[in-house]
């Protein structure tokens, strides 16, 4: 699966999620953006890596601080040949207590910061003839969010109607387009947001009786984004540990 000399750009890399990615693609040979709203939190991670990396703080939601970023990226690793679009922020407010502003910041990282991305590396990818976008949606988009609030789950709802559309233009240009759709990965984000009681609930409806690991969750990512995944595109990988079979 290697992507020996790749330029991978992964956003939300200085999460417990994106750094899972981050090692999985440095141990694959690839030279990693690694790209955060959290520029201190960013530049304390980058000097520990070993492999060629930028680090490079953007908020997703900015249309020109993507556009800047890219710029920043490409000229410090070279043309981008995977983006792993995985910055996201979580709500677990149902809709009467969903405020307008959380909507739209929900919606403006998850979403539009995704399509900010991708606009910005695809004309690259559709020249060269090779490409791989990945975006990380989740469970909630077909549960109306099990635990997750009404804007989250709408968000990852709309993620993976990008990816089918990107999908779909892209594939005659060399460049796939997959989401990956994750539950309970074992992060902050999770056990953070549940006590011990709603922890065992949610275990307890988990067919293999576990949450997700990061380093399994980023390995399936590696996948989507390896030469071997050339004819898949338009797909939504579960990886929910059978906790909904379709």
């Amino acid at each position: 699966m290697s992507l020996k000399d790749k330029t991978v750009v992964i956003t939300g890399a200085a999460g417990a999620m994106g750094m899972a990615l981050v090692r999985a693609m440095l141990e694959d040979g690839a030279r990693v953006g690694l790209v955060d709203v959290d520029a201190l939190r960013l530049d304390s991670v980058v000097r520990f890596l070993r492999g060629t990396t930028a680090g490079v703080p953007c908020d997703v939601s900015d249309p020109a601080a993507v556009r800047q970023a890219h710029a920043q990226v490409e000229a410090q690793l070279g043309p981008v040949d995977v983006l792993i679009n995985n910055a996201g922020v979580l709500s677990n407010n149902k809709a009467e207590a969903t405020d307008d502003g959380e909507w739209r910041r929900v919606m403006a990282v998850n979403v539009d910061g995704a399509f900010y991305w991708s606009r910005a590396v695809l004309p690259g990818m559709k020249k060269r003839g090779w490409g791989r976008i990945v975006n990380v949606a989740s469970l909630a988009a077909k549960t109306g969010g099990l635990t997750a609030g009404t804007s989250y789950a709408a968000s990852k709802g709309a993620l993976a109607s990008l990816t089918f559309s990107l999908a779909r233009e892209a594939a005659p240009h060399g460049v796939t387009v997959n989401a990956i759709a994750p539950a309970y990965v074992k992060t902050p984000m999770v056990t953070e947001q549940l006590n011990e009681a709603q922890q065992r609930q949610i275990l307890a409806q988990i067919p293999v009786g576990r949450f997700c690991e990061p380093e399994e969750f980023a390995h399936a990512v590696c996948f989507l984004a390896s030469p071997l995944a050339g004819f898949i595109t338009g797909e939504v990988l579960d990886l929910n540990g059978g906790l909904q079979m379709d």
